[in-house]
């Protein structure tokens, strides 16, 4: 059986993922972890559980998703894992993480470039992608259809979706986005959002302000 475990980390109040099976291989999904206590939280999570983590992934390389890159890989000796549109949105963070309050962020390549072809492969569990652009420029998202999880990023939120006005973003991109590869789930599957809490695809279908059948914006 998949299970999920959420951390919130950084002043963005971002939410970190861990995906685990029965096997106790795990995933670990946008580290937002960067003070110490943050790290040791994550750390003493996975080894209270026994896990064993096979990969680092971004959906997306904003500066509260990526601030954990170099600790879970030096940590757990993990590669990173990210679509190639993403690479110059992870490098550029090192230019601004200390105007963010972030002055000791350490820098990370991934290993190996994914899109929506691929699938991740980690004990009996296996995750579909979807490329979601339109708040990142390279945004995928990963989903379970027999857990009826889905690790979503900042594209689609309970009652919001992810910002547009930040570099590589464009709105009607988004939206288009969310209603091909996101709404053409199940809706009874959970979303699992990069800030607040979870929501559903049903849910947001029919009462999304931005997407949903009685859209307003």
């Amino acid at each position: 059986m998949l299970q999920l475990r959420s951390f919130t980390f950084n002043p963005f109040m971002e939410n970190t993922y861990v995906l685990y099976d029965e096997t106790k291989e795990a995933v670990i999904f946008d580290p937002g972890c960067y003070e110490k206590r943050e790290q040791q939280t994550l750390q003493a999570f996975v080894t209270a559980e026994g896990l064993t983590v096979k990969y680092l992934i971004n959906t997306h390389c904003h500066i509260d998703h990526v601030l954990g890159n170099a600790f879970v890989k030096r940590t757990f000796n993990v590669p990173l894992l990210m679509h190639q549109f993403e690479i110059p949105v992870l490098k550029s963070v090192a230019s601004y993480a200390s105007n963010y309050g972030f002055p000791a962020y350490e820098e990370s390549e991934p290993e190996h470039l994914i899109d929506e072809s691929d699938e991740i492969k980690f004990g009996n569990t296996v995750l579909k992608i979807r490329f979601v652009p339109g708040h990142a420029p390279g945004h995928l998202i990963f989903y379970n259809e027999s857990a009826k999880i889905c690790i979503a990023g900042d594209t689609l939120f309970q009652g919001s979706i992810g910002r547009t006005d930040l570099p590589g973003g464009d709105h009607q991109t988004l939206l288009d986005a969310i209603k091909s590869q996101l709404f053409t789930l199940p809706e009874d599957m959970t979303v699992y959002s990069g800030h607040g809490p979870e929501t559903n695809i049903g849910l947001e279908k029919e009462h999304n302000p931005f997407v949903g059948k009685r859209a307003r914006f």
